[in-house]
């Protein structure tokens, strides 16, 4: 980072205030800075906008400058930890083997296979490196090889705008193929012996509503065979354990459908599985003419079922729902077929037998606090399982799981170049109880000789039914290894304890998850593992609208605040059905435009409105000027409100990427740099000795 602090503005900007006010269901709403959304979304070209985001970054550098050299120490102390001439496990897949390696002082990977019969030679797929050279921003999205070896299909995102260009290499060549397929906004299927592509395309507003088929070598209009009406449902091709079926899902956050199409055919007519009814989510595969269905029709916690491909709606139970054990996913191989879920919030990983339901194997894992589960396992007919494995304390670890051993065989840990002593370090997961009851667990880390009542980090996300998993970081350890205790959440909204876990944190329920972020915070100071006002904390997205709830509610807590792209508008976003994701996140916060009752809730909390004349910690807001799932304007208006009523001095910074989206920047060390900064920023307004 240059420091430009003698040149840049040293007082905070200033969003002008322009009336604005609408009412809904009787209630008048005021908005004076609504004004900074530019009407030509997606194109961003107001004077006036641009000229204050620009201003805002002119102040983070200004500020940020003066902490130039905390950043580089802390970039360089974060790259030390990474091995950069990294590659993944080869895995099997047909005739060959497929990995994919970093180069020292790459931003991107390359993609590699050998032949299994010629192991010594190698061949390069994909270069990310010369794809992404003299751009900005570069993401790979779908990456497929055809069934017969011959092509890779892969799409490319250049803006962070999430509308992906498809493209197809002919392997043998090394040639691209003339295709270009526009709007790509999900992974490609194979069909009809590798002379057809199937894929879901986004429309104007980013939804993925429609999928169609690609023939190898066509340059005209692609073919539709399934358009998604209902507004609010996106759709996703996938293909089943034996590559037979195309699976077609569609769905939104709790309602979801299925239908089958044969992969020798995909203008087949489609094969509905069961007819969508709210707020039943089900999921399929396939094997032998059998339907395997992961539902939650007759539990929360969803059961296993069964059904044959001539009554596919008729479904018999194969696993019952269970309280205790919180199913989230099957896979299908040729001997045996695996579950996984969550036992008291932590992973499990079961092997089963197709002739006997009750034979179950679960394979152990022995810490307190880990996250685990299948990796890749791209074959069907297999006697070893490919696993990843984490926690706190260990890094992410790779294992073949023997199964006709019952053996674990480790095949890699990621390596920290800086050393790294797991004995240094501490792992305790505890429970809290929140203010109506409910027990929330927290897994802390820290260093093994922490002095008690000292800094401490505290994250959490709590929404869509997403669990924090308590994993590995080497960023984290920047913090915890300068005194900080680091903390994990589990708070409702998430699914940590189980579907009703999420349930607990959504739609009505929505504030049980800030309550519970608020009630862990106090927790921890009670139990003097740190004390009112040294809880730094972050959150992204929906984990950015907890950050901003949370300062509402209880500001004395913090002393330093993090909220990347936070989705903090969350009133304005919810009643404009033309917003890209909007009428998709009605059945996680309610549709305040039908609802008088969702409209008061979600105004009760909504970060924006309820901004208030009281102090602040000191904040630091990122945004990103693509991004299409929490656009720019939301930070921004936050920030222009709080910078009007928060009556301290502290300080609150806002910085958008100017040519990113929801993610940030691209590449590996453009992405550790920006969480440099977060952890600077930390560490400068707690009071930690730089």
């Amino acid at each position: 980072m240059t420091d430009t602090a003698s040149s840049a503005p040293i007082l905070p900007p200033v969003a002008q205030q322009r009336e604005h006010s609408f009412t809904r269901h009787g209630v008048r709403v005021s908005d004076p800075w609504a004004w900074l959304r530019d009407p030509s979304y997606p194109r961003v070209e107001d004077e006036d906008v641009l000229a204050y985001l620009r201003a805002e970054n002119a102040y983070f550098d200004a500020q940020m400058g003066q902490h130039a050299k905390l950043v580089d120490d802390l970039f360089a102390e974060m790259r030390a930890r990474m091995k950069e001439d990294d590659s993944t496990v080869p895995q099997r897949d047909g005739d060959f083997e497929y990995w994919s390696e970093f180069e020292e002082g790459a931003q991107y990977r390359k993609f590699y296979r050998r032949p299994v019969a010629h192991p010594d030679s190698r061949e390069l797929l994909l270069d990310g490196p010369a794809l992404a050279e003299g751009l900005d921003y570069f993401d790979l999205g779908a990456f497929s090889v055809s069934e017969n070896g011959r092509y890779l299909a892969y799409s490319t995102d250049t803006t962070g705008g999430e509308f992906y260009t498809g493209f197809v290499k002919d392997l043998q060549t090394g040639e691209l193929l003339p295709d270009r397929i526009a709007d790509v906004n999900t992974g490609f299927v194979w069909a009809a012996d590798d002379t057809m592509l199937v894929y879901g395309r986004a429309n104007e507003n980013w939804r993925v509503d429609r999928v169609l088929v690609h023939r190898l070598g066509h340059t005209g209009d692609d073919r539709e065979i399934y358009v998604e009406e209902q507004l609010g449902f996106t759709v996703s091709p996938g293909l089943s354990a034996q590559r037979d079926w195309i699976v077609l899902s569609t769905g939104d956050n709790e309602t979801s459908e299925v239908r089958l199409v044969p992969a020798a055919d995909p203008f087949a007519s489609p094969v509905l599985v069961r007819e969508r009814r709210a707020g039943v989510e089900y999921e399929v595969d396939i094997r032998d003419g059998t339907l395997f269905i992961l539902a939650n029709d007759d539990h929360v916690n969803f059961r296993l079922a069964t059904a044959s491909l001539a009554t596919p709606g008729e479904w018999t139970t194969l696993i019952a729902g269970s309280d205790d054990f919180y199913l989230t996913d099957f896979e299908l191989f040729a001997d045996f077929y695996v579950t996984e879920g969550r036992l008291a919030g932590l992973d499990q990983v079961q092997l089963r037998s197709y002739a006997d339901p009750a034979q179950m194997r679960a394979i152990d894992f022995p810490e307190e606090a880990y996250c685990a589960g299948l990796g890749n396992n791209p074959e069907y007919a297999v006697d070893r399982l490919r696993l990843s494995y984490e926690s706190p304390v260990t890094p992410d670890t790779v294992y073949d799981y023997h199964v006709g051993e019952g053996r674990l065989e480790t095949l890699k840990v990621r390596e920290i170049p800086s050393g790294f002593d797991p004995s240094q370090y501490r792992v305790e997961r505890i429970s809290v109880r929140a203010r109506d009851g409910a027990m929330v667990p927290v897994s802390i880390l820290s260093r093994a000789d922490r002095n008690p009542g000292g800094p401490l980090h505290l994250y959490a996300y709590g929404a869509y039914g997403y669990a924090v998993p308590p994993g590995f970081s080497t960023s984290r350890l920047s913090l915890v290894d300068r005194g900080f205790a680091y903390a994990i959440a589990h708070i409702r909204g998430g699914d940590d304890l189980g579907r009703d876990w999420y349930l607990q944190g959504k739609l009505a329920a929505r504030t049980n998850t800030f309550n519970d972020f608020v009630d862990v915070s106090r927790a921890l100071v009670e139990r003097g593992y740190t004390a009112t006002g040294r809880i730094s904390a972050s959150g992204g997205s929906a984990g950015g609208e907890l950050m901003g709830a949370v300062v509402n509610q209880a500001p004395d807590l913090f002393g330093a605040v993090v909220a990347h792209v936070p989705f903090v508008d969350v009133l304005n976003t919810m009643l404009d059905a033309d917003l890209p994701l909007t009428p998709g996140e009605w059945s996680e916060w309610g549709n305040p435009e039908q609802s008088a009752e969702a409209f008061r809730h979600i105004l009760g909390y909504s970060p924006y409105e309820q901004v208030t004349r009281q102090d602040y910690p000191p904040m630091l807001v990122t945004a990103g000027l693509n991004d299409p799932r929490v656009t720019y304007w939301e930070p921004a208006k936050w920030v222009a409100r709080l910078r009007a009523h928060k009556t301290d001095d502290n300080i609150l910074l806002l910085k958008t990427n100017m040519g990113a989206g929801h993610a940030g920047k691209s590449g590996r060390f453009e992405g550790l740099r920006e969480t440099a900064e977060e952890v600077a920023f930390i560490l400068w307004q707690m009071g930690v000795a730089e």
